[in-house]
């Protein structure tokens, strides 16, 4: 099945570094009662990734927050130290953006929205898309059609839409 407007999201166990360490983030509970965007991603430090995805979404944070968004969230198939950095890196954590990863994939394929990508060396890799969330359920999803490519998943585009 893949995850699309009216569906609950699934349950995974993602990973953030914590005051402590790598720590567990079960998604359907962290979004509970709550109204985010949530966008995935092939991976941390790619190409469109880092140069128009991120930004996009740190440009109208701000906009999202005052259409009702309480958070933004940004998924990749990293692991949280890769994760931690690429935020740290893009200026996407200091900018508001969550950053959370999908080491072993569980979210990304629970989805449907997945891909393999051999030539870069990336499997089982979250197509790009984003979505609004409202207390787990998907009111919209913006999924793109070809691989490198930043339209309707972008930030600008997700806001147009509330």
């Amino acid at each position: 099945m893949t995850l699309d407007v009216g569906d609950t999201i699934p349950d995974a166990q993602l990973l953030r570094i914590g005051s402590d360490g790598p720590e567990a983030v079960s998604i359907r509970d962290y979004v509970a009662g709550r109204k985010v965007v949530m966008f995935a991603v092939p991976g941390a430090f790619t190409g469109t990734c880092s140069t128009i995805h991120v930004p996009s979404f740190m440009r109208v944070r701000d906009d999202l927050g005052d259409k009702g968004i309480d958070e933004v969230i940004c998924i990749a198939v990293n692991d949280p130290f890769v994760m931690k950095a690429w935020g740290d890196a893009t200026g996407g954590a200091e900018g508001g953006i969550t950053f959370l990863a999908d080491p072993a994939s569980e979210f990304s394929m629970a989805t449907g929205r997945f891909s393999n990508f051999p030539p870069a060396g990336m499997l089982n890799r979250a197509k790009r898309f984003a979505m609004v969330v409202e207390d787990g359920k998907v009111v919209s999803m913006h999924a793109e059609d070809r691989p490198g490519v930043c339209d309707v998943s972008a930030g600008e585009s997700v806001l147009a839409t509330l």
